[in-house]
């Protein structure tokens, strides 16, 4: 019982950890560029999910693009997942994120 347990957890979590390093990687070759401004980011993330079907939770007004101190183009992202497991029993998970 133990097992099919943890079984059916991870098959439910396993493709929301799949978005989350989706996500990530996409970020990250967007922040690589060092695109010049925020409308350029967003464009280039919208561009992204129409071909990385797997990205469904954010969209790219929810992106936070700033800049660091060696004027870098940082992007953070963030989202909650709920993931019914069984009747009234949810698994809440928050990911948050940065390029790198």
């Amino acid at each position: 019982i133990i097992v099919a347990t943890v079984a059916v957890v991870g098959m439910k979590v396993f493709p929301t950890v799949l978005e989350y390093y989706t996500v990530q990687r996409v970020v990250d070759r967007i922040a690589a560029g060092n695109p010049a401004t925020v409308p350029q980011v967003r464009q280039e993330f919208d561009k992204a999910t129409t071909i990385e079907y797997s990205i469904q939770s954010v969209k790219s007004t929810d992106l936070v693009v700033s800049k660091d101190a060696n004027d870098k183009v940082v992007i953070e992202f963030a989202w909650d997942k709920e993931i019914e497991l069984f009747g009234p029993v949810y698994l809440m998970i928050k990911y948050r994120g940065k390029s790198r």
